[in-house]
Parts: structure tokens; C-alpha cells; sequence
């Protein structure tokens, strides 16, 4: 609201602007109302979950599975083996084509060189691993 102190008006004539103050106030009013009545939006996503049957078989389990660890001495053992780099690209490109591929379990010691781990992973990546996981992470729980 604003006071007018100097006025072109002579004194006793009507005023010819509109008063805006109501006019706001009974836009902010409807401006609440529709905020309150929009309905709220939620995020749903859908899925089709699977139903259990008991009559049907649960999936084969693959027996077929490779370990490499990483050893706190820098040694890098293929299922208990300690190989080379080269070695260890050798037998997982040849993990890799075999049918169905064996999953690749890296487990590297808790003091083992990062950077011999980053090789690994490095000659795994090269390698084209497909089916590749770390396993032995509950033993980092107390570091």
C-alpha cells in the first residue's frame, strides 16, 4: 500500500485509481487453494514381479567357477596357482570361451598393493570378462 502525499487533485474529488490490495490478497487465496488441492504426484513404478510355483524346477547352479586372489606378498594365484599377468590373460581369454562362461571370483587380500589389483582388473577389463564379481568383502568390515 502506498500513501499518496502530493496529489494533482483538488481537494473533494473522486480518486480514478483502483485499489490493488484486494484484488492481491484474493489472488494469493486462490493461489493457496489450488496448491492444496492439486493432487499429490507420486512415483510409482511398476513391475511385473515373478509368482512362486513349487512345481517348477529352480535354476541349474553353475559349478564352474574361477578365483583370483591377490596376495598381500604381491603373488597373483589363479584358483590357488600363482601366475603372470600373461598367464592370467591367457586363462581367462580362454575362460571366456568356453560354454556357459564360468563366473570370476576376484578376491584381493586386505594388504594387498592397489596398484597389482588395478592390473588385475585391468587384465580382466582387456579380457572381456563378462561374468565377474568380489567376493570376501565381509572380512573388510572391521578396517
Amino acid at each position: 500500500m502506498a500513501m499518496q502525499t502530493t496529489s494533482d487533485n483538488r481537494a473533494g474529488e473522486p480518486m480514478m485509481d483502483i485499489n490493488m490490495t484486494p484484488l492481491i490478497d484474493v489472488m494469493l487465496v486462490l493461489l493457496i487453494m489450488f496448491i492444496i488441492t492439486i493432487p499429490i504426484q507420486t512415483h510409482a513404478v511398476k513391475l511385473d514381479l515373478p509368482v512362486d510355483q513349487p512345481n517348477q524346477p529352480p535354476p541349474p547352479i553353475d559349478p564352474v567357477k574361477n578365483k583370483v586372489v591377490v596376495t598381500q606378498a604381491g603373488a597373483v594365484l589363479w584358483n590357488g596357482a600363482p601366475v603372470n599377468m600373461e598367464q592370467l590373460r591367457q586363462y581367462l581369454e580362454i575362460s571366456q570361451q568356453m560354454n556357459p562362461i564360468p563366473e570370476l571370483h576376484m578376491q584381493p587380500e586386505a594388504e594387498a598393493r592397489y596398484e597389482l589389483v588395478d592390473e588385475v582388473l585391468a587384465t580382466t577389463k582387456r579380457a572381456q570378462v563378462e561374468k565377474m564379481g568380489f567376493v570376501g568383502n565381509e572380512a573388510y568390515m572391521n578396517f
